[in-house]
């Protein structure tokens, strides 16, 4: 058995994983193409020269991966992405297998920044914070379309919202604005300051006063 270390690049997709296993004392490169299963990933870097090490960036699939690849008894570690090493001679030959054998070479290198892998209870515990905020997110587009979309048909709102609540979600749009808040048409610009943009839709322009 080999004692060196062979470091393995992993591209990880939905349904596909890319990897590249690279030697450091040949410079030898091997691939090969997997679906998302982590059993034969594990089993193809065990029949690698030993001890094997693999990387790959975090994305959509999280660290469901590294989790299983440990289980199995692959190290397996999880890189920074905003701290790899990206030559620019590469960004526009970007591939699979490019990427996978990158991922190997700064590894072997020892360049690569390695991400804290949480456990699964941490995780939950992080999902319904994110989801929270994803809603929040949400609702604050909601409310501000209705706005926006008024505005873009010459009506604006003056009321201000409830004293304690936030502006960012448009004003009024809830129905709770303050008393006496009406909807108003703004004044015409003159026909001489009316154009057209590139589609051909007529379009107001701000006199120079106005302008920023």
């Amino acid at each position: 058995m080999n004692n060196a270390t062979t470091f393995v690049g992993l591209d990880v997709h939905a349904r596909s994983v890319k990897a590249c296993a690279f030697a450091p004392e040949t410079g030898g490169t091997v691939g090969k193409s997997f679906g998302y299963e982590p059993g034969e990933i594990a089993s193809w870097a065990a029949s690698l020269p030993q001890p094997a090490k693999c990387v790959y960036e975090p994305g959509a699939t999280g660290f469901h991966l590294c989790r299983e690849l440990n289980a199995m008894g692959v190290d397996c570690v999880v890189g920074a992405v905003s701290k790899m090493h990206k030559p620019a001679a590469d960004r526009g030959r970007k591939t699979d297998r490019r990427d996978a054998r990158l991922l190997a070479v700064q590894l072997a290198l020892g360049v690569v920044t390695e991400v804290h892998v949480p456990d699964p209870e941490c995780e939950g515990a992080r999902d319904p914070t994110r989801a929270s905020a994803d809603a929040r997110d949400d609702a604050v587009r909601a409310k501000q379309r209705p706005s926006k979309f008024l505005l873009r048909h010459g009506f604006v709102y003056d009321g201000k919202n409830a004293p304690g609540r936030g502006g960012a979600a448009g004003p009024g749009i809830s129905g709770r604005g303050s008393a006496g808040s009406t909807w108003e048409t703004p004044p015409r610009w003159p026909p001489s300051t009316t154009i057209a943009n590139a589609s051909g839709r007529p379009t107001r322009a701000r006199p120079r006063s106005m302008r920023r």
